[in-house]
């Protein structure tokens, strides 16, 4: 039994909500945010985001991921895999931090190299399991395996053959499932924008809506998931207040380089982030907002999002999971990150 144990640090969080009987409460057509803070002193925001700040190099897909997405030809699964997750996520009523999380496990496992010559199939047993793994880590009521695969993917797998794979996804991962990710710090950065400390619960839980759905958006983007999560979740902030407020684009920016002061950043990342994020608002492929305005199922025109199809089972006597490769990725970096901390 204590090879199950796990010994990794993680911040506790408010409990997840349950989504099942929220009312439809803002015009964004659903409720983002927890409307009161679960932060209740800025010692607590600033020790939250200095943890946060020292787990997120642990929590980032290997270096020269997006690299290995283009050669491989995973750029398009890859996005199909998230959408997925996106989809899923309102079908089945679960938290953002669930779809977040399964994301996050989903770039880290594909980073690893983990197999040579990846097919559809493999993508999506290989999302079936993350979001599975992130349900079991974070929700209250886990949806089972057959209500997870229900809609959206080309093919059906048994449960055996699911399982497998997320074993297979836990070991690559170390076990290590507490991660950061952007939407860890939209609460946390929220907090500590000084204008906004005089806003009503309302008016900071749409603030919060709005930079997660920028979040989902970008979420979907390759070209931004090399960036550090409190990056990404830095910029949507930024983009977010000149939606708006945009009458204070000066006082935006000074804030912004506040928590980048704050946060060790460096200014030109997150120059870089925003610019990727501001050409996300003007394509409704990364708009999770005009997407569900339109009610579409936005996908990239193939036969499969025409006409309706069948889809294929995958047996489990037909799935060998031995070409995931097993990779120290992981184990490396973790390790180098915590050579680090004992240097400083």
């Amino acid at each position: 039994m204590d090879s199950l144990l796990c010994d990794e640090a993680w911040l506790s969080g408010p409990a997840t909500p349950d989504h099942r009987n929220d009312q439809q409460r803002y015009s964004y057509g659903e409720n983002y945010a927890a409307a009161c803070s679960f932060y209740t002193t800025i010692e607590d925001c600033e020790k939250a985001v200095s943890i946060y700040l020292e787990k997120e190099f642990t929590c980032m897909p290997e270096p020269g991921y997006v690299e290995h997405l283009r050669t491989r030809d995973l750029l398009f699964p890859r996005f199909r895999a998230i959408h997925w997750l996106i989809k899923s996520r309102q079908r089945l009523s679960l938290s953002f931090e669930t779809v977040f999380n399964a994301a996050n496990y989903l770039d880290r496992f594909m980073s690893m190299n983990q197999c040579d010559g990846w097919k559809c199939w493999m993508v999506e047993l290989l999302g079936v399991a993350c979001l599975s793994v992130a349900s079991k880590f974070t929700e209250t009521r886990i949806p089972c395996l057959h209500d997870i695969q229900m809609e959206d993917l080309d093919h059906s797998f048994q449960s055996i053959t699911i399982q497998r794979m997320e074993l297979v996804l836990l070991r690559a991962l170390g076990w290590r499932l507490s991660s950061t990710t952007a939407y860890s710090y939209v609460e946390l950065l929220t907090m500590k924008i000084d204008f906004l400390k005089s806003y009503s619960c309302l008016q900071k839980d749409l603030v919060a809506c709005r930079v997660t759905e920028l979040l989902l958006g970008a979420m979907q983007d390759c070209s931004l998931v090399e960036f550090r999560p409190s990056i990404i979740a830095i910029s949507a902030l930024w983009c977010s207040l000149e939606e708006f407020v945009p009458s204070k684009s000066d006082a935006h920016l000074a804030h912004i380089k506040g928590l980048l002061n704050a946060l060790d950043h460096k200014d030109d990342e997150v120059i870089k982030c925003h610019s990727i994020m501001e050409a996300q608002l003007i394509n409704p492929v990364y708009n999770s907002l005009a997407c569900r305005k339109r009610n579409s199922r936005y996908c990239p025109s193939s036969p499969v999002t025409v006409l309706p199809s069948e889809r294929i089972g995958i047996y489990d006597c037909d799935v060998d999971l031995s070409f995931f490769k097993d990779s120290s990725g992981s184990k490396n970096k973790q390790e180098t990150s915590n050579k680090k901390r004992r240097t400083n």
